[in-house]
């Protein structure tokens, strides 16, 4: 029902642009969210988007870098990341919750991960 696209590698400094893709649903009230996790480290939530009033979160690591964005024509979740750095690399999920909530309070679907490395 949702895939990911859009991890790839890059230098410091460099922009990737994740995408987090509905199929055969409209994604009018719902609860998107993106998360990370780094080798060794705990899975951590990066951004959400509530579907139905835009409402948005971010974490404090990635303020003023990222950006989470909705296109309701496509339901599409986007993740703009700009300004990257090798402590973002890790694998991005994005989870969804039917709800419509930011933060999610259920989770409802995880995507399969799509991998982001930044080289210093």
């Amino acid at each position: 029902q949702f895939v990911e696209s859009g991890g790839g590698l890059v230098q410091t400094g460099g922009s990737l642009r994740l995408s987090c893709a509905a199929a055969g649903v409209t994604l009018d009230y719902y609860g998107i969210a993106w998360f990370r996790q780094a080798p060794g480290k705990e899975r951590e939530a990066v951004s959400c988007i509530s579907t139905g009033d835009g409402y948005k979160e971010y974490a404090d690591s990635v303020k003023g870098r990222f950006t989470i964005s909705f296109d309701s024509a496509q339901d599409t979740v986007y993740l703009q990341m700009d300004g990257l750095k090798p402590e973002d690399t890790a694998i991005y999920y994005c989870a969804v919750e039917e709800l419509g909530n930011c933060p999610l309070t259920e989770y409802h679907y995880w995507g399969q991960g799509t991998q982001v490395t930044v080289s210093s």
